[in-house]
């Protein structure tokens, strides 16, 4: 992609709009086949090529719980698509934030509030973001909002209380670990250490986002921040 006329470059040279970020999927799933089978054979795992196909039927297996939250969460969003729903909600909510004189910084406070909330009962950051998305990014749309500031700040209410949330397998796995060192350990223990470690996090991030949309620096190519 480096030379200017490079065929992976999209229309006018533009590397956003080209078939290898549009066809992001097929790069990564090919780098990670052939990570996987140097790997394998490094590690005396994989002896043939016979062996590839069971694995990747063993990674199959262990989506199969996400595949099936997947398929409730398109069932999900074809309803919201078909009523019109998270429309409606949108520009209400556009509406009310308008006439209470509500800005951009002020939503965002109010959106990573509902979100960590919600990130305490679902874990899961796709089958949340599938939830809230189609009401929160048009509404801040509405508002002159981008997308991307919107995911931003969202992925910090996803990340933070995980740590803390009995919901999350990890804190299963965690807590397994930790009874190693701590026999006594319990659910209590975990998320008292957890706790401030969430809260620095949650502060710190979030007082970063704000300087990042203060001083307008893009989040990425072609995502400007406001």
């Amino acid at each position: 992609m480096i030379p200017t006329g490079s065929p992976l470059r999209g229309e006018g040279g533009s590397i956003v709009e080209s078939p290898v970020l549009s066809g992001i999927a097929v790069v990564l799933g090919v780098l990670f086949a052939l990570l996987g089978t140097v790997y394998g054979r490094a590690a005396g795992t994989v002896r043939g090529s016979r062996d590839i196909p069971d694995f990747m039927a063993q990674g199959m297996r262990e989506m199969a719980p996400i595949l099936v939250l997947f398929f409730a969460i398109s069932q999900f969003l074809a309803y919201f698509k078909w009523t019109g729903v998270g429309q409606v909600l949108a520009i209400r909510g556009a509406d009310l934030l308008k006439d209470l004189g509500v800005t951009g910084p002020v939503a965002f406070l109010g959106i990573l509030v509902v979100c960590t909330v919600i990130n305490l009962a679902m874990t899961s950051g796709s089958a949340m973001w599938a939830l809230v998305s189609p009401v929160f990014v048009p509404m801040l749309m509405l508002l002159d909002v981008p997308p991307e500031a919107t995911q931003a700040i969202y992925r910090i209410a996803d990340s933070c209380t995980n740590a803390i949330t009995p919901m999350s397998a990890y804190f299963v796995m965690a807590l397994g670990f930790l009874q190693r060192y701590r026999r006594s350990a319990g659910i209590g223990t975990l998320a008292s250490l957890t706790l401030p470690l969430s809260l620095a996090m949650l502060v710190t991030w979030t007082l970063l986002f704000y300087a990042w949309w203060a001083l307008g620096i893009p989040l990425g190519p072609g995502a400007p921040v406001r």
